[in-house]
């Protein structure tokens, strides 16, 4: 009993001590503690529970979550079931922690908290958002600040990574937080000018903020600012403007922030911006997108672009098995995605395997119909750059979504133009024209929309520029039925017709407008003065009074000057004809008699034109002077250059 009653003493003076521990927040001193408390009692639920929260706030989660595995019985779901889950988020198990909150008998505040925080990390950011609403509408606490700030953030990254328009919450962007997040929102939706004067903001309330506290420095308050500065160097970039950008980026590396996840983004962007330049600066950033722990700080699409830009930097680095064996893996991971094989194909083309690619991508687009617009665009820039373009002609043409789009229909008419095939590019307008008939018939009855009228007036000047004038009458019709104040039409008509129905272009000029109502008011002078003229008159001096007598009487005044004869050689006989030849140097008179060309002068230039031209090499086999040397040289070079090769 005695023993008994000690134990109980000695119980009771360590709970004293872990009490007062654990309001002065030493957690270490309070674990001893409650370690001599099991070692009296080694099941005691409530010192297991503080042994887990003790171990929790030292930031020993695996340690932690070890004791509630090793002590089940005890510590039943019920029980810890709040600190087995925030164990294992922050371990990075946010599926475990997801199931553990899920199997909990009843749903404190605290774990409906947390799992906000696991539905966030997990990118379910509809019930995210549902969840952190639930919080809002029924906490009454000091935290509420902080559930709007994350209920801000879930609507920032649907806008970025969803591409859905964010709602309006209705709050107060009092903090700097708040701020950049709603910045965030607006880069999601293209509004840049917007988000840079929210990130303005946010740096001042920032600035405001940690001013406040006398303990905090510049330094701070820099690397506080570091990821608003971040989202602001994007927006640059975003908008071109890449060496503010750059310069921005830099100096953010500079101050070396702890965040790995920022590090790694902005690392990420300056390799985009470096592309196949400077290479030895993107290989060592690319370190920083390699930093412990950057897998638990961005989202899946960050991370994902990352990988795709290491692919790329392997293939502009020349390292072509590092570049196959990304882009590979990358396939893997998301077989439906386009990057990928794009990759792959470029790195086959780099490889002057062009077939290669064109079949990769082929297979990819029979596969995938839903992204095959894209794949067949990249087949059809190859073709093109193997010459072939007829082929790209016909594989464009099999993108049905995008065949009466303009831009395509202007390509291929150019292409197939260039292939002198009018037939063809004719066709390309019909059904391009064809498919606006058929929307429109389905839409509604009005009048035909612009890119309509638009593709029915090139398809006209296309047929009249190549003689088709017979073909061109039809869509001519249309365009003056549309507009039928449209004298430009109504000639080309007319012009159409006059080949193919003298009659019918004679009824149909009878709708041109007079000769009165056509008389332009046309400044002669302007006109004869603008840049560009071929003629310009020079303009008559303003004469008064006697000068201009003077002017008008010049003719009668004026005497006419006499042309002097010319002098004739002593020996010359005017019944003998003159030698044509006499101009020419007496050696030049001998050869061109001996010659059997008839032409006794070369036209001026021709001479040297032929000489000059006579020992050309054909352009195939052509070669510079002095080429053999210089290639052997430029072979040395390289060769010389090749030991510090990527």
């Amino acid at each position: 009993k005695m023993a008994a009653a000690a134990g109980a003493a000695a119980a009771a003076g360590l709970w004293s001590e872990v009490n007062r521990c654990g309001q002065n927040g030493d957690f270490a001193r309070a674990l001893k503690s409650v370690n001599k408390i099991l070692q009296i009692n080694k099941d005691d639920v409530t010192a297991l529970q503080c042994k887990v929260v003790c171990l929790i706030q030292n930031g020993n989660f695996k340690e932690a979550l070890g004791v509630i595995n090793t002590h089940t019985k005890v510590l039943t779901s019920d029980v810890i079931a709040f600190e087995k889950a925030y164990c294992e988020y922050r371990l990075n198990r946010i599926e475990s922690a997801l199931k553990t909150i899920q199997s909990a008998s009843q749903q404190t505040d605290k774990l409906k908290e947390l799992y906000g925080q696991v539905l966030y990390r997990l990118e379910r950011y509809d019930d995210c958002l549902a969840a952190y609403r639930d919080l809002i509408r029924n906490s009454q606490d000091e935290y509420e600040e902080e559930r709007k700030t994350n209920l801000s953030a879930v609507v920032a990254a649907q806008s970025t990574w969803e591409k859905v328009v964010p709602e309006d919450l209705g709050l107060r962007e009092a903090t700097y937080e708040l701020c950049y997040n709603s910045a965030c929102a607006l880069i999601g939706q293209g509004k840049l000018n917007e988000a840079m004067k929210k990130l303005q903001k946010a740096e001042e309330l920032c600035r405001q903020s940690l001013s406040e506290d006398s303990d905090v420095t510049e330094e701070d308050i820099e690397a506080e600012l570091a990821i608003i500065h971040g989202q602001m160097a994007y927006i640059m970039q975003l908008q071109g403007r890449t060496e503010d950008a750059l310069q921005l980026y830099n100096q953010i590396i500079k101050l070396k922030p702890t965040d790995v996840g920022l590090l790694a983004v902005i690392a990420n962007n300056i390799i985009t911006i470096n592309k196949d330049q400077n290479a030895f600066d993107s290989k060592k950033k690319v370190k920083l997108t390699n930093a412990e722990g950057v897998e638990h700080k961005l989202s899946k699409k960050q991370l994902q672009a990352i990988e795709f830009n290491k692919a790329l930097l392997a293939m502009y680095t020349n390292q072509a098995d590092q570049c196959r064996k990304l882009s590979a893996s990358l396939q893997s991971q998301s077989p439906e995605h386009l990057l990928p094989v794009l990759i792959q194909a470029a790195q086959l083309c780099r490889e002057k395997q062009h077939a290669k690619a064109v079949g990769l991508l082929q297979d990819f687009a029979d596969q995938h119909p839903a992204n095959a617009a894209e794949i067949k665009l990249t087949m059809a820039q190859l073709k093109i750059a193997q010459g072939s373009v007829t082929k790209a002609c016909m594989i464009l043409r099999s993108i049905e979504e995008l065949q009466h789009k303009p831009g395509m229909v202007s390509a291929l008419v150019t292409m197939y133009s260039h292939e002198e095939d009018i037939d063809s590019a004719i066709e390309v307008f019909t059904q391009a024209i064809q498919w606006y008939q058929q929307h429109q018939a389905s839409q509604t009855r009005g009048p035909k929309s612009p890119v309509h009228l638009s593709l029915i007036r090139e398809a006209a000047n296309f047929k009249l520029k190549h003689g088709r004038k017979k073909e061109a009458i039809s869509d001519l019709e249309e365009l003056w039925k549309q507009n039928p104040k449209d004298v430009h039409t109504l000639a080309q008509l007319i012009s159409a017709y006059s080949l193919v129905d003298p009659e019918k272009a004679k009824v149909l000029s009878k709708h041109l407008p007079s000769s009165d109502t056509m008389s332009l008011k046309v400044d002669v002078d302007a006109l004869e003065n603008s840049h560009g003229a071929t003629y310009v008159r020079k303009k008559a001096a303003k004469l008064t009074g006697d000068n201009q007598q003077k002017e008008q009487g010049q003719g009668e005044v004026k005497k006419k000057k006499k042309k002097k004869k010319g002098k004739l050689p002593k020996n010359y006989d005017p019944k003998v004809t003159p030698d044509p030849e006499r101009w020419l140097p007496m050696r030049e008179r001998d050869a061109s008699r001996t010659a059997s060309s008839p032409p006794t002068s070369p036209r001026p230039g021709s001479g040297a034109a032929v000489s000059a031209a006579s020992n050309v090499i054909p352009p195939r086999h052509q070669k510079p002077a002095g080429a053999p040397a210089t290639k052997k040289k430029q072979q040395q070079k390289k060769k010389k250059g090749a030991k510090g090769g990527w």
